[in-house]
């Protein structure tokens, strides 16, 4: 026993071991003696067979070079055995003795190198060949040398990465290496300011009971928060959080919140505010808020009936719940409790952790209900009842009801118009479409006058603010000279059949003049010249007579024209459609303004296309 206590704690002394600091700040090469004029440069592998001299062996590992007190990063450090040949004998013959002085001089300065290699996983790997001058008297012991390789790179190493470091001429001789993780090397107390990945926010927190609130506070931070997240216990999701206070509601006893700072791959710093201290009372009724507790019953598979509850907190509890009947007072039985134990918690989508029970053979005869008891805090949770789940339901379906009928009130205060319009298409034989805002192309009067042609565009004007499309003649020159005043009409027309709508066509005395004369020219029957014919081309009105007379005769020209006529033009004017031209009996005539509101409702009232719906004339239809 003894014997495992010691390999503990020497196991606990070499993972912890101080990590050996340098001020190199670039790679570095030191040679032994005898080697001289040392060099080193990146190489690929194949280049290894040209050295003379051999790795025997290989020592690996890893310390911290600093640049400045600061900023310090792993290098990997090299140590490495050498072997070099010792210098062939050379024939007496062919070399006087000054020669020979000459050849034994640069034996004993003879050029070597050694070739050493390391490699990450999924990497390429990476060479350094060493070329040194030997000098063989001076090696200290059996043509035998040591050089140290420092590589330092930034990034080139991270925290906890496997290397493998071997010679490329004798790969049995490859060594694995193991950085130190980046908590070892952050748990010494001396290194925390020199790594810059060991730095991470402080954290600490007030309690502010006038605003309800956990206030943070972060030390040399300038105004700017670091990343952070909340985790309600050890092994819980850590939720993302983004704000200098929490509300009290959300603060437990199991709370931890994490932080680190987003542009440096720094590790987190961990603040758990109520570890070390016991969680105050006055928050635990704050606490309390996020807690609940749902109780239903249910059949068991022999048709007794059960009980099943589910307990929802922030932080997992050690809870006893027990079940009652609620006769007044809510009495316990001892017989029928169930204590809860940290591990058969659940954390759900939300971040709370939930418990579930069941209790079994109950009698429904009484109100079932639950009482919670939650060790070290001086609250119980209860009773909570099974027919106070039934009453909340019932609760929610009357809201609903009274939502239901003040929505009802509020469509019919704002659309009263329109039922009355169904109510009265129904009446008459049918339902209409109602509310559907077409086409209407707005056609002025020949000769037109200025105070017409202004009514003519105020009218266009509050068509389009009603949210009809318009077209009016006047708007529409350019295309009328381009397509041709028949063609264009021909356009619209098309666009009504599309979209619903009609053409007002504006009355006035010229303009009746012009229908008579139109009349008498294009009679059936009444012997007129060709020549005398008024050509559908020749004005946009003219145009319009010919589709008027072409519907009339289907019996559709109310389909698609209306009569307008503004009440500013002069008094004399027929007062039924009898003295209207015949071409226009049958045509609705509305009087502007006085008649606008009727014109808004005919124009947005559409026939149901089985014929069912009615016009809704109203008394302004000539000749009815």
């Amino acid at each position: 026993m003894f014997l495992s206590l010691w390999c503990v704690l020497l196991g606990l002394c070499v993972s912890a071991r101080a990590l050996e600091t340098s001020a190199y700040d670039r790679n570095d090469l030191i040679c032994s003696q005898g080697l001289s004029e040392c060099t080193m440069e990146d190489v690929i592998p194949l280049t290894s067979a040209e050295d003379t001299a051999d790795v025997k062996k290989l020592n690996p590992d890893f310390k911290l070079c600093c640049k400045d007190a600061k900023n310090c990063i792993l290098c990997l450090v090299i140590d490495t055995e050498l072997y070099i040949p010792p210098a062939k004998e050379v024939e007496d013959e062919g070399h006087s003795g000054a020669d020979e002085e000459d050849y034994s001089v640069e034996m004993r300065n003879a050029k070597a190198s050694a070739t050493v290699c390391y490699k990450a996983a999924a990497t390429m790997p990476t060479c350094k060949k060493v070329e040194f001058t030997v000098n063989q008297t001076a090696l200290t012991h059996r043509n035998q040398a040591k050089m140290t390789i420092t590589i330092n790179q930034p990034d080139e190493f991270p925290f906890s990465s496997r290397i493998h470091v071997y010679p490329p001429k004798d790969l049995h001789l490859k060594q694995e290496v193991v950085a130190p993780s980046l908590d070892d090397v952050c748990s010494q107390k001396q290194l925390l300011n020199r790594v810059p990945m060991c730095r991470v926010p402080t954290v600490s927190s007030v309690i502010n009971q006038k605003t309800s609130q956990m206030e943070l506070l972060f030390e040399e931070r300038n105004n700017t928060l670091p990343s952070m997240c909340i985790q309600y216990e050890e092994n819980g999701s850590c939720q993302s959080w983004n704000q200098k206070t929490i509300p009290l509601h959300y603060v437990a006893p199991c709370m931890c919140l994490q932080a680190w700072d987003e542009d440096e791959q720094s590790r987190r710093s961990k603040y758990c505010p109520f570890k070390k201290t016991d969680f105050p009372y006055d928050l635990q009724q704050d606490m309390w808020k996020n807690v609940s507790v749902h109780v239903r019953l249910g059949k068991m598979n022999d048709k007794s009936v059960m009980l099943l509850w589910n307990l929802s907190a922030p932080c997992r509890l050690e809870v006893e719940v027990w079940l009652c009947y609620k006769t007044g007072n809510c009495r316990g039985i001892n017989n029928l409790r169930q204590l809860l134990e940290n591990g058969t918690w659940r954390q759900n989508s939300k971040g709370h952790w939930e418990n579930k029970g069941v209790f079994q053979n109950i009698d429904e005869q009484f109100s079932q209900c639950v009482m919670i008891k939650v060790k070290g805090m001086e609250h119980q949770f209860g009773p909570v009842c099974s027919h106070d789940t039934g009453r909340w339901r019932w609760s929610l379906l009357v809201v609903g009801v009274m939502l239901l009928v003040c929505v009802t009130a509020l469509v019919f205060y704002f659309l009263h118009d329109c039922v009355k319009m169904w109510a009265w298409s129904w009446h008459h034989g049918g339902f209409v479409k109602v509310g559907r805002k077409g086409h209407v192309v707005l056609l002025s009067p020949p000769d037109v006058d200025d105070s017409v042609s202004e009514s003519v565009h105020h009218l266009g004007s509050y068509l389009c603010n009603q949210g009809f499309s318009v077209s009016v003649d006047q708007w529409s020159r350019k295309e009328q000279c381009t397509l041709g005043p028949l063609p264009w009409l021909h356009s619209q027309l098309q666009k009504l059949s599309s979209m619903g709508g009609r053409v007002l066509l504006v009355l006035s005395h010229r303009a009746l003049d012009r229908i008579e004369e139109w009349t008498h020219l294009n009679r059936d029957g009444d012997g007129a010249e060709p020549q005398q014919l008024k050509s559908p081309y020749s004005d946009l009105f003219t145009a319009s007579l010919f589709y008027i007379h072409a519907y009339k005769q289907q019996s559709r020209a109310g389909e698609h024209f209306f009569l307008v006529k503004f009440d500013s033009q002069p008094k004399q004017w027929p007062t039924s459609d009898r003295r209207l031209p015949d071409l226009l009996h049958g045509l609705p005539l509305f009087h502007l303004p006085a008649q606008t509101q009727s014109l808004l409702t005919e124009l947005a009232v559409i026939e149901t296309d089985n014929g069912l719906g009615k016009r809704m004339w109203t008394g302004w239809m000539w000749g009815t």
